[in-house]
């Protein structure tokens, strides 16, 4: 299966998307790992996109784009993937529709994760970041085995600045205004499901098991 996960910040992207594809035995694709893939690799693509994340720039769609388009060539693409942080507006879910086009494939379905405010703020004001290999980790859903330190490679936990209430509460509104256009693009196309993830990981993911299963 080929599916794309939408949702606010705080709504559970990577965490669902994560444990989805592994159920699903799919590929998980992710913006963000991709350019730091790319970053560490020192690739071409790479290069240009850390010219722009050294100025705290957004990397251009087109650079993106060309990184998704480079992972749709290997090998475990064949089996299905979950895209996580791609598309983010038109232009780009225009040139995936593309990409898949031309490889005579398209999605099958995009699910938008719908979390409500106050269990955004909640998640989002207790989570923690690794200074080192970016995994995340939360003070009461998800703790680290020792306090302020990465369970993967033992390097320092941080908060965010941007995760504090306030500055939360601007993030959503900008993402409800910015992404309401991405949502109508695939509601048109009969492609949009909605799945309130205000709930559990585990309670959510059998939601979007049972949802994908009965459209096989």
């Amino acid at each position: 299966m080929k599916i794309i996960l939408l949702g606010p910040p705080g709504a559970g992207k990577g965490t669902q998307a994560k444990t989805l594809a592994s159920k699903l035995n799919v590929a998980h694709i992710a913006t963000g790992d991709l350019l730091r893939q790319n970053v560490a690799k020192d690739t071409d693509l790479g290069k240009q996109a850390k010219d722009f994340m050294n100025k705290g720039a957004l990397v251009p769609d087109e650079l993106v784009t060309q990184m998704i388009s480079l992972r749709m060539q290997e090998a475990d693409i064949e089996k299905g993937f979950i895209l996580d942080g791609y598309p983010r507006n038109i232009n780009q879910a225009e040139s995936l529709d593309k990409i898949l086009k031309d490889r005579g494939s398209e999605i099958d379905s995009v699910i938008y994760l719908d979390a409500s405010e106050p269990v955004i703020i909640q998640r989002l004001t207790g989570r923690l970041v690794c200074s080192q290999c970016g995994a995340n980790f939360h003070i009461k859903n998800m703790p680290p085995k020792v306090a302020m330190v990465c369970d993967n490679c033992q390097a320092k936990l941080f908060q965010r600045t941007d995760d504090r209430a306030e500055t939360i509460k601007k993030r959503l509104e900008v993402y409800l205004q910015e992404s309401h256009p991405l949502i109508e693009y695939y509601k048109k196309k009969g492609k949009l499901k909605r799945v309130s993830s205000d709930e559990d990981a585990g309670i959510v993911l059998d939601k979007m098991l049972k949802l994908l299963n009965r459209e096989q």
